[in-house]
């Protein structure tokens, strides 16, 4: 057993390198009249060493953080960014070239959203702030152009909690938790959480439950949760875990809290919340089990979940173990609502109410209770169980399949379920032939990002778990393998320790300890089935040695997987096999005999013998004899006993034989024996599996009578499972043909009318479906009728009357059932035929008969619009066929009304499916492509969505295997791209996931995630990109450390330098923001010295540099919690050449800004500005007030560093940022007010290093000169080994590829940009009010107005003409505008 190991787990957690979540609450308000969901989280976590936590949010508004009751510092870098860029795709030339795109463009977005997103300082020093002043200032602000992105950064009111090196004490025993309290709004309800008309409802889409609250949302972090949601009076609010109590508020009106807790530790994506009017439906059986859904859908509901508790009470009984979760609830909505057709959550499961049927439907009964027993099946491995790892998600998809088997197998018979399971083996081993369908390859869980769940190859992966785990349970037993289940699902005696988590190679020891199997047996399984792609493929086939009474096998193994495709995890040879012997089940006259002597290892070629029980009697074989007759009847009775008396009791003693009888293994079976045998195993083997494969092989020889009297024996034999007389009846219509006088065709119309019509005036009865099992096969039989085909490949006379006949005269008057399924079969059954010239007559009268059911069903919808899906689907297909004699038109103006958002959802979808399939089929891929993106943005739902993404990426298959020439043009492909990394996308993860497949199957390649080619030198690991953040923001909260800080005092006309730290705040009562301005002047290291000389200046020539586009993941984003959405970041730096440092001058800098409430005027462009200085001391403050005045959004931050003495420098930090709302009511400021900071004293010697004012000794370039001397020491010693060459070589090819990279960013800048970048300088030019100014700067005051500050004698003029000669200095100003988008439009 493993459960030690876990310990070890959850003991490597607290080592203080990452965060631990301990406990979370959260307290949400929602009101869904005005959709607005507002309220707070509290979290408790284990603080790493370096005092940072990570969360994940998105689409949250974060108005304020908290950690131990003191305000937190704390940055957001968005996950999503939209780019605007229109020559971001100048690249895309082709399919190919696509296809890569999208790869690079899909992997970046998931590698994102793994990083934590909500960076927060946890720290035991407490920076204290500055009381507020009497008459805060209004907000500075600078305008900034707004094409690019911004970067925020977020200061919090009114204390900063600072830690001074970021560590914790070792001699700390305990973990450092800390209770962190957000409080938040959710910004965007798109995803993760959607409000519809009166129904608020979660999703449990991948890494998506980070949009609804602040979590970490991963499923290695577990822990209990309190919840508090608070609603209207008339809603009920279900969510997770027991409901504790309701309480009524004191609002007016009152509204409601219900008040959950689950003690269970589970991942934030199982936190699951649903607010509706609904209707409570309490289990009759089993008090423990609740029942939710919409007032309309009560009579459904009672009449669908009667069979829950027996689902309920069979996993108890064999887990032997109560539910985990105390009490489960289901809960229904309508299923445009729901993401898909079940939503996961803690002890609660949110299903589509599409699955919901009164008593008068037949058809959705099984596939229903199957996916409710599924759903349930997941809480107890999915849910509470959870996968260690990435690797092991398939052991958990597999238990809950297995478990949902077994319940197949009580409930609805063991017939159903190994057909069911058959069935799914047969698709398996037709799709394992890549590295997507290895189950735990450490390479493709790398690589899919949890993507591995979606879409086609998500299926077959979980029914290839699924099969796995029989395997397993065929070898060690059932009771062994229930053993083991029951092992894990059993209760922790560790209490402490309440994590469940399960591995495969933990499930690998159970089945070793409990389940008894070989080590070796072990070893070579779980690398071979689970670690790889790949199913056997055996090709056998027997000869009887009469002699030796012994049959001699030959068999031929080979793997559906090739090798070029086979994963390279596991390096094994092409031909080692599987493990294990493969039973040969042989029948003989005296009885059945299991040998299991096929190995499924070794030779590729297997030439076995099994020797036979049974012996032929000594009977002598009567030759016929030869007369003087020339009629020819003796030579007509010997041509037919070859084909009628080929009897195996004559020449062997066997009946048939079978491989692998019991499905021990998932494989591929091609099985070779004589006609008559495949007629006995039809016959008289009762198991489904063999009847199937029997039929199966039978097809293939329609022209033998033989074979179609034993098919329609099959068929009209009641006592046969309902599903093998169906394949039956498909078989017979492969064998109708005019050689066999159409006698499969004429058995079928027989069977029917035998069944359904009456023999006195020879038409069809009224309906009646009390036997359920003939109900099934005679709903087939048309659909069968339909695919009979002549030698012209179109449809008999006799079929298409037929399907008229039964469409004419169905009558459902006096039945109990519904017959809306018996009619869509029926119609169905019209889209099949192939009209010839014998039948087109009769095309009008069943086009009629469609158009009247499609009448009927507008005036009186049928369940889940069955009926109108059918006859659209029909009348498509008709079209279709028809395309040279119908016009197309005609047809789509039929369609297109059913396209209205008012429609039912599944015939609004079916009739975009119809359009699509009408548009490529007339003007090609391109087309339909295009029609498609129109229709995605038509469509509201996200199901919807997903729906047309499938049907779409269908189309693109079809046109691959196709001999089409038309291809997809540049324009189509580039609009594609542009949907993949769109807020629809983002909100929608399978869509996206789709589109990314669209793009992949276009340029010929699989759909899916692994095995896309990318470039790793583009692409950083989320736990790079987290550390990059972390440090990052580590670098931020480090400037503003008290011992590096200088606060400029905003009373004081020419303040002192002090180390204290003065926070202004100031609030703009115009609007309802509270801005916050922080100024700040801080020197990084104390040799800094500034002197005010008021003779010396030096002009100097100044240099203008644009920098071009900048790459997304060169610069971390960060957001603030504004209500703002956009906002701008302006760094200004002037450094001082060396030359400078001579004269030990620094001339002051004066920077006005005046401020007010200006508009948000988008994001801004990189712009860089390297000029000297040029002083003029003539010029003091005479700067333009139209230039000062320059606006931009509420919360823009500016930031200017001036710096002197080679490396040192100094920062002048002016930021201003909302964080709330005030009230409406406050009197309105004057708007010309500004702010004049005066950095530097007036006096002549002034230290910015250190209040001594010491100049700067040279000890810090001694240490650099040693630092140098000693690397290149180390470099000419390393010279000559080869190791250090190699790495040179490879970082300097490193180095030459960014270079590229580079480069081919700048060229897919557009020119509208650069011309707007250009633009935007001149503007940037006149704002920062580049002229000269006199060597002291008065504080100029206004009437109304708030002198906080003026920085003097620094102005760098931009435009200078010449340069003045020997001069000894030379300044650079360098003006950095760094923007980024940090929200979705």
């Amino acid at each position: 057993m493993a459960k030690p190991r876990k310990q070890k787990n959850e003991e490597h957690k607290t080592d203080n390198s990452e965060a631990v979540v301990k406990h979370q609450k959260l307290c949400l308000s929602i009101d869904l009249q005005k959709r607005l969901i507002y309220g707070y989280t509290e979290i408790e976590v284990a603080v790493p060493e370096n005092g940072i936590v990570g969360l994940h949010a998105d689409n949250l508004i974060i108005e304020s953080v908290v950690v131990d009751g003191e305000p937190a510092r704390f940055e957001i870098f968005p996950h999503y960014q939209q780019m605007d860029s229109d020559d971001r795709w100048c690249s895309v030339s082709s399919a190919n070239s696509a296809a890569d795109a999208a790869g690079s463009v899909y992997v970046s977005c998931l590698e994102r959203e793994l990083v934590p997103n909500l960076l927060i300082m946890c720290s035991s020093e407490v920076v204290k702030a500055v009381p507020e002043p009497p008459e805060p200032p209004e907000q500075l602000e600078l305008l900034a152009p707004p094409e690019q992105s911004e970067k925020i950064e977020h200061t919090v009111q009114p204390e900063q909690t600072l830690q001074e090196n970021g560590m914790l004490t070792s001699s700390e025993p305990k973990q450092n938790v800390k209770l962190i309290r957000i409080d938040y709004w959710v910004e965007k309800i798109e995803t993760g959480i959607h409000i519809e008309k009166d129904v608020l409802h979660t999703d449990n889409q991948i890494r998506r439950a980070r949009c609804w609250f602040p979590c970490m949302d991963d499923s290695a972090q577990r822990c209990c949760f309190d919840l508090e949601f608070t609603v209207d009076n008339k809603f009920v609010a279900a969510s997770t875990g027991a409901l504790l109590y309701q309480v009524m508020t004191n609002d007016d009106p009152p509204r409601k809290t219900y008040v959950y807790k689950i003690t269970v530790p589970v991942a934030a994506q199982w936190i699951s919340l649903v607010v509706a009017p609904f209707e409570i439906f309490p289990d009759s059986h089993n008090s423990l089990i609740t029942h939710l859904c919409l007032p309309p859908n009560l009579p459904k509901l009672q009449n669908t979940v009667g069979f829950l508790h027996s689902a309920y009470s069979h996993f108890e009984h064999y887990l032997s173990t109560k539910f985990p979760f105390g009490s489960y609830t289901q809960v229904f909505i309508d299923p445009e609502m729901a993401i898909s057709s079940l939503c996961l959550g803690a002890s609660m499961s949110t299903f589509s109410s599409q699955i919901l049927f009164d008593e008068k439907i037949i058809d959705q009964t099984i596939d229903t209770r199957i996916q409710l027993a599924y759903g349930l099946a997941r809480q107890w491995f999915g849910v509470y169980i959870t996968a260690e790892s990435p690797n092991d998600e398939w052991l958990l998809d597999g238990l809950a399949g297995f478990m949902t088997d077994s319940f197949i197998k009580q409930s609805l018979g063991n017939n159903e379920a190994r057909y069911r399971r058959y069935k799914a083996n047969c698709a398996v081993c037709k799709a394992d032939d890549s590295p997507a369908t290895a189950l735990s390859s450490s390479d493709a869980s790398k690589a899919l990002y949890g993507t591995q769940c979606i879409g086609f190859y998500g299926k077959i992966r979980s029914w290839k778990s699924v099969a796995v785990l029989q395997m397993l349970e065929k070898q060690m037993g059932p009771e062994s393998f229930c053993k083991v289940l029951k092992n894990l699902v059993a209760p922790l005696k560790d209490t402490s320790r309440p994590l469940r988590t399960l591995s495969t190679k933990e499930f690998r020891h159970l089945a070793n300890e409990v389940g008894n199997l070989e080590r070796p047996f072990l070893r070579e399984f779980f690398p071979r089935w689970v670690g790889s792609s790949g199913c056997p493929v055996l090709k056998m086939g027997f000869s009887y040695n009469k002699r030796k009474n012994l049959v001699e096998l030959a068999a031929l193994r080979g793997c559906t997987a090739t090798p070029d495709t086979k994963p390279d995890l596991v390096k094994r040879e092409p031909d080692v096999g599987w493990p294990g012997m493969m039973s040969i089940r042989v029948h003989e006259l005296d009885g059945m005999y299991d040998h299991p002597v096929l190995p499924m290892a070794g030779e590729t070629w297997q030439l076995l013998e099994i020797q036979c029980h049974s012996k032929l009697a000594s009977k002598r074989i009567q030759k016929p004899k030869r007369g003087p007759k020339h009629d020819g009847s003796d030579d007509n009775v010997d041509t037919i006993l070859p084909v009628d008396t080929r009897s195996n009791s004559i020449d062997s003693p066997l009946q048939w034989l079978r491989a692998d009888p019991e499905m021990e293994y998932l494989a591929e079976i091609h099985f070779n024996q004589p006609v008559p045998m495949w007629i006995n195993q039809l016959e008289k083997d009762k198991d489904v599996i063999a009847q199937a494969q029997a039929i199966t092989a039978l097809e293939l020889f329609p022209r033998l009578l033989s074979v179609v009297n034993a098919l329609n024996n099959l068929l009209c034999d009641s006592q046969a499972f309902w599903r093998v007389r169906i394949e039956a009846a498909f078989a017979l219509a492969t064998t109708a043909s005019e050689e066999t006088d159409w006698a499969g065709l004429l058995h079928l119309i027989k069977f029917y009318k035998s069944r359904r019509y009456d023999d006195k005036i020879g038409l069809p009865k009224p309906n009646d479906f009390q036997d359920f099992a003939e109900y099934f096969v005679l709903e087939a039989v048309p659909h069968a009728v339909a695919l009979v085909r002549a030698a012209d490949m179109k449809s008999p006379r006799e079929a298409v009357e037929f399907i008229l006949e039964l469409l004419k005269y169905n009558e459902n008057n006096g039945n109990p059932f519904s017959d809306v399924y018996w009619l869509a079969a029926l119609v169905q059954s019209v889209g099949e035929l192939e009209f010839g010239p014998q039948s087109v007559s009769f095309l009008s009268s069943l086009v009629k008969r469609i158009d009247r059911l499609l009448q009927f069903d507008r005036l009186m919808p049928s369940y889940n619009g069955i009926l109108t899906v059918s006859c659209i689907r029909t009348l498509t297909q008709i079209a279709l066929k028809l395309s040279e004699f119908t016009p197309l038109g005609r047809v789509i103006d039929l369609i297109k009304p059913f396209c209205s958002s008012k429609s039912q959802w599944q015939v609004r979808i079916e009739a975009f499916r119809a359009l699509l399939d009408l548009e490529y089929h007339c003007k090609g891929i391109d087309a339909a492509l295009i029609l498609f993106s129109n229709y995605l943005e038509k469509e509201p739902s996200l199901r919807g969505q997903v729906k047309l993404g499938v049907h779409a990426m269908r189309l693109c298959q079809i046109n691959g295997d196709s001999d089409d020439d038309h291809g997809v043009v540049r324009e189509t492909l580039v609009a594609l791209l542009r949907l993949l990394e769109s807020p629809a996308a983002f909100n929608n993860v399978t869509l996206r996931h789709y589109l990314f497949c669209i793009l992949q199957v276009l340029a010929g390649r699989p759909p899916t995630l692994c095995g896309v080619p990318r470039d790793e030198t583009l692409i950083k690991g989320h736990v790079e990109i987290c550390n990059e953040l972390k440090n990052f923001f580590a670098a931020i909260v480090n400037q503003s450390k008290p011992s590096d800080t200088l606060m400029l005092s905003y009373d004081v006309p020419v303040p002192e330098i002090n180390t204290e730290t003065n926070v202004v705040t100031t609030t703009d009562n115009v609007g309802i923001q509270s801005e916050e301005l922080t100024l700040t002047l801080t020197a990084p290291d104390p040799s800094i010295v500034v002197e005010n000389n008021n003779n010396t200046r030096e002009h100097n020539q100044s240099d203008l540099v644009i920098l071009g586009y900048s790459e997304p993941h060169k610069e971390p984003d960060t957001v603030s919690n504004s209500q703002e959405p956009k906002k701008t970041v302006l760094k200004i730096k002037l450094k001082q050449s060396s030359a400078s440092s001579r004269a030990e001058e620094t001339d002051n800098a004066a920077i006005e800004i005046l401020s007010h409430n200006g508009a948000d005027h988008g994001t801004s462009s990189s712009v860089s500005i390297d000029a000297p200085m040029q002083i003029n001391t003539t010029e003091a403050a005479n700067q333009n007030l139209d230039d000062v005045n320059s606006s931009h959004d509420v919360g823009s931050r500016v930031t200017a560093s001036i710096g002197s003495a080679k490396h040192d420098e100094v920062d002048v930090q002016c930021t201003a940022d909302s964080s709330k709302v005030q009230s409406n009511d406050v009197d309105t400021l004057d708007h010309n007010k500004f702010v004049s900071l005066q950095a530097l004293s007036e006096a002549n010697d002034v230290a910015v290093g250190g209040p001594t004012g010491k100049p700067v000794s040279g000890s810090k370039e001694k240490k650099e000169k040693k630092k140098k001397d000693k690397e290149k020491k180390r470099k000419k010693k390393d010279k000559d080994d080869p190791a250090y060459i190699e790495r040179k070589r490879l970082k300097k090819e490193k180095k030459e590829k960014k270079r590229k990279e580079k480069e081919s960013a700048k060229l897919m800048v557009t020119p509208s940009v650069d011309i707007k970048h250009q633009e935007r300088t001149e503007a940037v030019k006149d704002e920062v009010a580049l002229g000269q100014v006199k060597d002291e700067m008065a504080v100029g005051q206004v009437k109304d107005e708030v002198a906080v500050g003026q920085v003097t004698n620094v102005v760098t003029p931009v435009d200078v003409a010449e340069r003045t000669e020997g001069a000894t200095s030379t300044h650079k100003l360098k003006i950095k505008i760094k923007t980024r988008t940090l929200t979705r439009p």
